[in-house]
């Protein structure tokens, strides 16, 4: 963790060492008055580069500081620099290195002080009592201490941001996530709602010009079918957009897609469809409800594709304890395959004959993302199957696409 030379730990140095001792030292006889004022200003001139070489700085400041103290009296004012280069030492992460050389220098300074005081000649003022012996160690200590906490403190910041940027991160994603999900799901039940009813405008379109002529009456039912499709499927992509409204527009007042309109969806199917249903009826959760809705939905759209004319449906809704059980039969003969692969698919839209298009592919999607299962293929009579179990008491990894 580096920081960059601060000029205020400079200048706060310079005051304590020249406001506090400037005089003293120029009473000195020439030229030990110089030096003395030398020796003043080295350590706080060195912190400059306490950021780029601390240790170093710190036996600068630290030699500077015993020099001067061979000319004084003991004080604290004229260590102020080396205290400021230990704590920037032990904060930086050099403590082991800080703490010798700390360690070196007051061992120096009492034997400069101590022990050789007599062959240096020093003035008895320059030599510390007991007591200034231990308060100097016990400040060194103290800003060993206090340094080792800054840097505690500073390595926790820095994780708390980091952990702030990871969630921060993570919480975009999952956003992006949730977007990408929704715009699935709306795409899906576009192709719902517009696959579903485009075709049975298609098929009562085709019927409407076949008996336009012979059979106004019928072709007027016809034509009444098609307002009856368009406007369900406008209202219908009106709620599926409606998730894009923003939040200070009133919701839609359609009711959700659910079993409760099964009735208006067989009604509207463009054949002939028979309802059974098995069990005691229940609500259901939201997302298995619309689900049901859809693959019985698709599922009669592709009978409506692919079944010849005059072939009916079945749908059987069975209310299981844990579990729904959707079964949509049709007992009539397929269509022939069209030679024209092109052909076929600008007929069929999103699924092959043999109903292995996106359609099949849609409502196992559909049953897989609740925890459940949908089976689908022809009958040996010539109709077709498709039969789906969703769980009713299980809540999804996922919103269902």
């Amino acid at each position: 963790m580096r920081h960059g030379p601060r000029p205020h730990a400079v200048i706060a140095a310079l005051c304590f060492h020249v406001f506090g001792n400037w005089t003293e030292a120029g009473h000195l006889a020439y030229p030990r008055d110089m030096i003395a004022h030398a020796l003043l200003l080295v350590g706080p001139v060195a912190l400059a580069w306490r950021g780029r070489a601390p240790i170093a700085v710190l036996a600068v400041t630290g030699a500077a500081t015993i020099g001067f103290a061979t000319f004084s009296t003991p004080t604290w004012t004229y260590a102020v620099a080396p205290v400021i280069a230990l704590f920037t030492a032990v904060r930086e992460g050099h403590r082991r290195s800080a703490f010798i050389t700390a360690a070196a220098g007051y061992l120096a300074y009492l034997t400069i002080t101590w022990f050789c005081a007599d062959p240096l000649g020093l003035p008895a003022t320059a030599r510390p009592a007991l007591r200034d012996a231990v308060l100097t160690a016990f400040g060194l200590a103290l800003t060993a201490f206090i340094g080792s906490a800054a840097r505690a403190r500073a390595a926790y910041l820095a994780e708390m941001t980091k952990a702030k940027a990871e969630r921060t991160r993570a919480r975009e994603e999952q956003e992006r996530r949730q977007a990408s999900d929704e715009r699935l799901r709306i795409a899906r039940e576009l192709h719902d709602v517009l696959g579903h009813h485009l075709s049975l405008i298609n098929v009562q379109a085709g019927v409407g010009l076949h008996l336009m002529d012979n059979r106004p009456e019928q072709a007027r039912e016809a034509l009444a079918a098609i307002k009856t499709a368009s406007s369900e499927a406008l209202r219908e992509v009106r709620a599926v957009l409606g998730v894009l409204r923003p939040e200070e527009e009133a919701a839609p007042r359609q009711p959700a897609l659910g079993l409760d309109r099964l009735t208006d969806l067989t009604a509207d199917a463009g054949l002939p469809v028979q309802t059974e249903t098995v069990g005691e009826r229940r609500d259901l959760p939201a997302e298995v409800d619309r689900a049901a809705y859809r693959i019985v939905q698709e599922a009669l759209t592709n009978v409506r594709r692919h079944a010849t004319t005059g072939a009916a449906a079945t749908v059987s809704v069975a209310y299981e304890p844990d579990e729904l059980r959707l079964t949509i039969r049709n007992d009539g003969p397929r269509k022939a395959q069209r030679p024209d692969p092109a052909a076929a698919g600008a007929a069929d839209g999103d699924g092959d004959a043999d109903g292995h298009g996106s359609g099949i592919a849609g409502m196992r999607a559909r049953a897989a993302s609740l925890g459940g299962s949908l089976d689908a293929g022809p009958l040996p009579d010539g109709g077709y199957l498709v039969a789906a179990v969703l769980p009713t008491r299980t809540t999804p990894t996922r919103e269902p696409a």
